[in-house]
């Protein structure tokens, strides 16, 4: 009984690949076709779904470097503004020493 199911099942699943459709009618294979179509909808369907997931995304992540382009560019002119070349203030404001309290020496010796 289990054999012959599996084999029914088998022999389903080859008709939906499109083969051994020699024995089938009319009938039958408009059946199949009904089936068939129904599976590629849904599957179409869901690709469709992804895409849109994918296309938002996209254009949040293109929102979001528009806006850090903005900023970027509102730095820059802040920068030139102060008569600074915004490479200048960068390496200023990274090579300031840190103005704490201890002022305690932390040099290195290489040698």
């Amino acid at each position: 009984m289990l054999r012959k199911e599996e084999a029914n099942k088998l022999q389903e699943l080859r008709q939906l690949k499109g083969e051994e459709l020699e024995g089938l009618d009319t009938n039958e294979l408009q059946k199949l076709e009904e089936v068939l179509e129904t599976g590629l909808s849904r599957v179409a369907k869901a690709k469709d779904e992804i895409i849109m997931k994918e296309i938002s995304e996209l254009k949040r992540k293109q929102a979001q470097l528009i806006e850090e382009n903005k900023r970027l560019k509102q730095v820059k002119s802040h920068t030139y503004e102060q008569g600074q070349s915004s490479e200048s203030a960068i390496i200023c404001s990274t090579s300031d020493p840190p103005h704490d309290s201890d002022s305690s020496d932390t040099s290195l010796r290489l040698g």
